[in-house]
């Protein structure tokens, strides 16, 4: 039996209901194998990966009218995957990856409790280059630069698995990294947009960040 608590919780996207099992709140914490402790993850941010965070929320609304057909979508950082859940229902070839040992099978969880095959899914630490992962055409994630050196491993992920065309969507809480994240993905050819996030979803959540999407094309 594990020792963290889980909930959960109906989060409406679009005309959808989503049944998503995440902790039952930050607290929580179990790490009985020392898996997490071996990929650097602390027990203060140990919950993290399992709490439906604001971010996660805009970039699933995000996904629900976002142009998907013929792409293979990447979500990087997924936690409780619920963004890419809404793809997967669109009928995306989505794949999913967080470094956190629990995100799998929380993600499995999610796909099965919302009637989904199960997502294809990635263990995937930015600092070690997995070339059997592939490129991907639509790279996108959720509040991901909470760390120094996010920016860094972050954007040398993203040039490594960027298809020719390749667009990349990040929703950023306004993380003091962002600007050192958007410079490195210039310098990797890559060209900017940042927009504020207007939403029924955001005004009710008095939500400030943006939606920052990256392109390069060959």
């Amino acid at each position: 039996m594990s020792a963290y608590q889980v909930k959960i919780d109906t989060i409406i996207v679009g005309l959808h209901d989503y049944a998503i099992r995440s902790l039952k709140d930050r607290q929580e914490y179990e790490d009985i194998n020392g898996l997490a402790e071996l990929a650097g993850i602390s027990s203060a941010t140990w919950a993290l990966f399992g709490v439906v965070w604001p971010s996660s929320l805009m970039l699933a609304d995000i996904m629900d009218v976002q142009a998907l057909v013929g792409l293979r979508v990447l979500e990087m950082g997924c936690g409780l995957g619920l963004a890419s859940l809404v793809a997967a229902r669109r009928g995306a070839n989505i794949t999913a990856s967080d470094y956190h040992p629990l995100a799998h099978s929380f993600l499995d969880s999610n796909s099965d409790s919302n009637h989904l095959a199960d997502i294809p899914f990635v263990c995937s630490d930015w600092a070690i280059p997995d070339l059997a992962l592939g490129k991907f055409d639509l790279m996108i994630g959720s509040d991901l630069l909470y760390e120094p050196n996010h920016p860094e491993l972050l954007s040398a992920f993203i040039d490594l698995h960027a298809s020719v065309n390749v667009t990349v969507i990040i929703i950023d809480p306004n993380r003091r990294q962002q600007a050192q994240f958007t410079q490195k993905m210039v310098a990797l050819g890559f060209v900017c947009a940042s927009e504020k996030i207007q939403s029924t979803r955001s005004m009710a959540l008095n939500y400030k960040g943006k939606k920052l999407t990256y392109t390069r094309q060959s």
